[in-house]
């Protein structure tokens, strides 16, 4: 007996995307194995982690908790579209300069966490910036250089550089 399947049409990174996905599929299983945008991970399959990190209609969420079905009509960004439009240039070379990364598996997610926060203009003090990345795991940096990096940013796109 096969699954059931749906025909789905959305933008992906600024283009239009019309296939048939099974009902079950998730949305980070889609746009890794069916469109091999492969940026966003799959850790640990159950919201926590935050390694599954997309766009939707310009809301940050979990693709592993959305299924691709529901997605239909909708605008996916992912953290390939984010970063070949420019948006995050400023976070990833902050990120790369204050050694907020290491293996990397975090990264998408958390730069895309990180934008949603500074995209509120502003500067926001140390404690927010670790509240609102705190879904988001990191098993090699410790979060302190990535706080750096997010502050740094935010003070740069508040016109003071640190």
């Amino acid at each position: 007996m096969s699954a059931p399947t749906h025909q789905i049409t959305l933008t992906v990174n600024g283009e239009t995307v019309s296939e048939t996905v099974e009902a079950r599929k998730t949305l980070v299983d889609f746009l890794r194995e069916d469109l091999f945008l492969t940026g966003s991970h799959v850790g640990c399959e159950h919201g926590v982690c935050g390694a599954c990190t997309v766009r939707v209609d310009g809301a940050v969420v979990r693709g592993c908790l959305m299924l691709a079905a529901q997605c239909d009509g909708a605008r996916v960004e992912t953290i390939e579209g984010v970063s070949d439009g420019g948006e995050i240039a400023d976070l990833q070379a902050a990120f790369e300069k204050r050694n907020a990364l290491q293996c990397g598996f975090c990264t998408p997610g958390m730069l895309l966490t990180a934008q949603e926060l500074l995209a509120g203009g502003g500067v926001p003090s140390r404690e927010k910036i670790r509240e609102h990345i705190s879904g988001n795991y990191c098993r090699c940096t410790g979060y302190q250089a990535i706080v750096d990096a997010i502050e740094a940013v935010a003070m740069a796109r508040a016109g003071g550089e640190k």
